[in-house]
């Protein structure tokens, strides 16, 4: 009877252990997770953060070549916002040309199909970038 008794006890302290150790591997690896949720990889951020760590390892820069690094990256960036800002009327006109375009060959209940597939796709649209697919 005795021997019975030490086994249980064995198992049940196994099993309490093993939750333990499954608990705290689950912690961590929720937490891994929740961090990298933080900087989106697939974000125009998260890709430059992505950038900058690849090319400061395989380079070696140093401290101060990663923030003229950035400071360079910033630079170009601005200038790549301004030549966007610059062209979207544009861009914009011919995007509504082309819409009208494709209504003018379609009859009334496909253009009403149209429109409703155009706004199911206005509505997957990342609001900060538009035009860039999923990463």
């Amino acid at each position: 009877m005795r021997r019975s008794t030490y086994t249980v006890a064995l198992y049940l302290c196994l099993v309490f252990l093993s939750g333990i150790l499954v608990g705290g591997f689950g912690i961590k690896l929720y937490s891994a997770r929740a961090a990298s949720a933080q900087t989106n990889p697939c974000s125009p951020e998260g890709m430059r953060q992505r950038y900058i760590q690849d090319m400061r390892t395989r380079l070696h820069l140093t401290d101060e070549q990663v923030k003229l690094f950035e400071d360079i990256l910033e630079a170009t960036g601005e200038r790549f916002r301004a030549l966007r800002e610059k062209y979207r009327p544009e861009v914009k006109i011919i995007q509504e040309e082309q819409i009208e375009r494709i209504r003018s060959i379609l009859d009334e209940s496909q253009r009403a199909e149209y429109e409703k597939l155009r706004a199911e796709r206005e509505k997957r649209r990342p609001p900060e970038n538009p035009r860039r697919p999923g990463c």
